[in-house]
């Protein structure tokens, strides 16, 4: 069989691969996604890499992320102002994360609890009734030090009952429930007991993580979301100079010159990990947990060899560890096309992103009007003026979302594993 009929068929068998890796996840092709929350959402953090990581494992469905969250809010608040905030984006799926402010900072008590669930409750009967599809989850805990190595304490043991209160609406609901609280916990409690000495290893402060916590809580929310883990892989029989197999990928143009071997790799996904989350790696291995892009080559003599991808050298390896397998998406991450286009992709999210909470949200939706403003014009007339302005910079919205796309299209990248001479 040649190499072009092998990637035929390999196509046929990767439109297979990737439904089945899709089929599970929460999120779908076409889904207006909306993401509402406290001020850990308003943030842009852990609401950004779940875009992130979407939309470049799935970069040719169409989505749309619109974030809503609002610095010191609560469910009640969330419930009071979904129809403002939440139904105008006309979204098809959404995310809820409250809870964090709920608890009032303080011990259990069913007079911040009840509250607490009747706000939730409210947003589930609105998102029934525009039929929105539902994940529901935890809040994160608190980094502090008064934490023991494995002891839960103080306000942790609030937000583990308010978690708890979240399953018991999600299941009610028909809804997803998504725990990142025990996931997040279990890190903390891990870097506890290697490092006695209290360390935030999320960043920021205990109740607004920075970016090393936000990919933690992005992580845990993806893992509840069933985000599938495989990016791509590809593995190559040096010998016979075929192509073993391809998932979620293309390969052709292959050979395989004095000692080395070429080929021309188009993928259907991308890696993602943000770059200034790093400092969590030690702790938790989420880049590679969430990103599974495999080369393997059997065959070759024994030795060291570089992969380079375009003129970038990407890594150095061993023949053994090469024909053992080995995820390549830290390499491609920190060098070459690849680390390149993400961080294009990565820009046109966060400007979009920017534009709908600075000049759009925060800009209009929630600006304040002086009172001395109404004693020459109606509260009325001020309205429908803000509504208009809304409107008008809504308009502007998508051309920034056809940038993200635009940023997503994928494109042929070679490889060639040489010999270290």
């Amino acid at each position: 069989m040649s190499i072009f009929s092998r990637c035929l068929l390999t196509a046929a068998v990767l439109l297979c691969a990737g439904s089945a890796q899709a089929a599970d996840f929460f999120f779908k092709d076409g889904d207006v996604i909306v993401m509402i929350g406290d001020s850990i959402t308003e943030q842009h953090l852990y609401s950004n890499f779940v875009e992130m990581w979407t939309v470049t494992r799935f970069p040719k469905w169409k989505l749309t992320f619109r974030n809503v969250g609002i610095g010191g809010d609560r469910s009640v608040g969330g419930n009071s102002r979904f129809a403002r905030d939440v139904l105008i984006h006309k979204p098809t799926a959404m995310t809820v994360d409250f809870g964090m402010n709920d608890g009032g900072y303080r011990a259990f008590g069913e007079d911040t609890f009840k509250p607490y669930m009747e706000g939730l409750q409210g947003m589930a009967n609105q998102a029934k009734a525009a039929n929105i599809r539902v994940a529901w989850a935890t809040p994160q805990p608190l980094d502090t030090g008064d934490q023991g190595p494995t002891a839960l304490t103080g306000y942790n043991q609030t937000l583990e009952k308010f978690s708890d209160g979240v399953k018991t609406i999600a299941d009610k609901n028909g809804g997803l429930f998504v725990d990142q609280f025990h996931p997040y916990l279990t890190v903390l409690d891990r870097a506890r007991k290697s490092n006695p000495k209290y360390d935030r290893i999320t960043g920021g402060d205990a109740v607004h993580p920075g970016p090393p916590g936000q990919a933690l809580m992005a992580a845990s929310i993806l893992k509840g979301l069933n985000f599938p883990s495989l990016v791509s892989a590809v593995e190559i029989d040096f010998k016979t100079a075929k192509i073993v197999a391809a998932r979620n990928c293309q390969v052709e143009l292959l050979s395989a010159p004095d000692g080395a071997i070429s080929f021309r790799r188009s993928d259907e996904a991308l890696p993602f990990f943000p770059a200034d989350a790093v400092s969590i790696l030690p702790h938790a291995p989420l880049l590679e947990e969430l990103n599974d892009y495999q080369l393997k080559i059997t065959g070759l003599a024994p030795g060291k060899y570089t992969v380079q991808i375009g003129d970038a050298k990407v890594a150095e390896l061993t023949a053994e560890q090469l024909a053992a397998g080995t995820n390549l998406a830290a390499a491609v991450l920190a060098n070459g096309p690849i680390a390149e286009q993400v961080k294009a992709v990565r820009t046109a999210v966060e400007r979009k992103n920017q534009f709908h909470h600075d000049q759009i949200f925060r800009g209009v939706t929630l600006s304040s009007v002086p009172d001395w403003v109404y004693g020459a014009i109606s509260r009325e007339a001020v309205e429908k003026q803000r509504k208009a302005a809304i409107e008008e910079r809504l308009a502007k919205v998508p051309a920034l979302d056809a940038e993200v796309a635009k940023a997503l299209t994928l494109k042929p990248v070679t490889y060639l594993i040489s010999p270290v001479r």
